[in-house]
C-alpha cells in the first residue's frame, strides 16, 4: 500500500493547499500559527528538496519552518514525511521494478518490520497528528488541520503495510484518511492535493486479486483503478507541494496499465525539474529501451 497516499504517499500544503501560504494578512490571522511568506517558502523548497532526494536539505527547511511557526503541525507532518520518503526511496519503492510487482507492491518492502522500523518517522508523525487534532479543537472544519490529519494518516497507513507488513491493519487507516480527505475537499474545493490519497488508494485496492477486493467490498471498502487514475491526475494537474509526488503514482500507474506514452511524458517532466533525482532519468531511460527508442 506504499503509494496509497502516501499517501501518501501522503505530503502536505497550506490552509487551501497552494492558497493558504500567500493568504493576506487577515487571513493568516484567523489560524494562530500561521503566516504569509517567507516562512511558507521554506515548506516549498524543503520538498523541492524532498523530491530531489536531498533529505537532510529538505528536513533543515522543516525545521526552519517549526521553529518560526511552532503551532502549525504542517511543519512536524513534512518532518515525518522526510524520514517516510527517505526510507522509501532506500527500499526502492518509487521505481517501476516495485510498483510492477504485484508482489511487492501488495506485500511490502524487503526485511522484517524490526530490522525496518522507523522510529524518527512516528514520532514526527504522532506529535504532527495530536497537534492538528489540537488545532481543529476550536474548527473542526478547519481545512488546515484537515490536510494535516490527511496527510498523517495517510502516512502511517502505507508505513503500517510497508513496513510492518499488517496489509488489513494499515486499511482502517486507509478508510480513515480517505474520509478525512473528502471532509477536507468539502470544506475546500480547491485543496486538490487531496485528491493523491483517494486516487492511490482507489487504485491499489482495484489492483488486488478479484477475492480480496470481494472481502473489502463487504468491508464497505471499494477499489477503482480507473477513477484512482483520474483522481491522481487532479492532484497532477492542481496539486500544490504533493503535486509532483502525484505525478510520480500516477506515471507508474500508468505504466501498469500500459499507457506508456503518458507515463514518458510524466517522466520526462519530472527529470527536467528535478535533474539531481536519477530515479525520474532512470524510468525514462527505461520506457525508451522498452519502446526501443533513444
Amino acid at each position: 500500500m506504499a503509494a496509497c497516499a502516501l499517501a501518501a504517499f501522503v505530503f502536505c500544503a497550506s490552509y487551501s493547499i497552494a492558497a493558504r501560504p500567500a493568504a493576506a494578512e487577515n487571513d493568516a490571522a484567523e489560524s494562530p500559527g500561521v503566516v504569509a511568506a517567507p516562512p511558507a517558502g521554506m515548506l516549498d523548497a524543503g520538498f523541492h528538496e524532498l523530491y530531489q532526494l536531498n533529505f537532510q536539505g529538505a528536513r533543515a527547511q522543516f525545521l526552519s519552518y517549526q521553529k518560526a511557526q511552532p503551532q502549525d503541525p504542517l511543519g512536524k507532518a513534512a518532518e515525518a514525511a522526510s524520514y517516510l520518503f527517505e526510507q522509501f526511496n532506500a527500499k526502492g519503492v518509487f521505481t517501476s521494478a516495485f510498483f510492477l510487482d504485484d508482489e511487492k507492491l501488495l506485500g511490502g518492502v524487503d526485511g522484517k518490520p524490526s530490522e525496518n522500523r522507523n522510529e524518527a518517522f512516528l514520532d514526527a508523525n504522532r506529535r504532527a497528528r495530536e497537534m492538528a487534532r489540537q488545532w481543529l479543537q476550536s474548527n473542526p472544519r478547519d481545512a488546515h488541520g484537515l490536510l494535516v490529519l490527511t496527510l498523517t494518516d495517510g502516512m502511517e497507513a502505507d508505513y503500517v503495510a510497508l513496513i510492518e507488513k499488517r496489509q488489513l491493519a494499515s486499511l482502517s487507516l486507509i478508510r480513515q484518511a480517505e474520509s478525512e480527505a473528502k471532509n477536507l475537499l468539502a470544506v475546500d474545493s480547491s485543496a486538490q492535493d487531496a485528491y493523491v490519497a483517494l486516487g492511490a488508494g482507489n487504485y491499489i485496492l482495484g489492483c488486488l486479486p478479484a477475492y480480496k477486493r470481494a472481502f473489502l467490498w463487504l468491508g464497505g471498502m471499494h477499489g477503482d483503478r480507473a477513477r484512482g487514475i483520474q483522481q491522481m491526475q487532479l492532484a497532477a494537474e492542481h496539486g500544490h507541494y504533493l503535486q509532483p509526488y502525484a505525478k510520480i503514482l500516477l506515471a507508474l500507474a500508468l505504466e501498469r496499465e500500459h499507457q506508456t506514452d503518458r507515463a514518458r511524458v510524466i517522466f520526462s517532466g519530472l527529470a527536467s525539474e528535478f535533474p539531481a533525482n536519477p530515479i525520474y532519468a532512470r524510468e525514462l531511460a527505461l520506457l525508451g529501451r522498452a519502446a526501443g527508442k533513444p
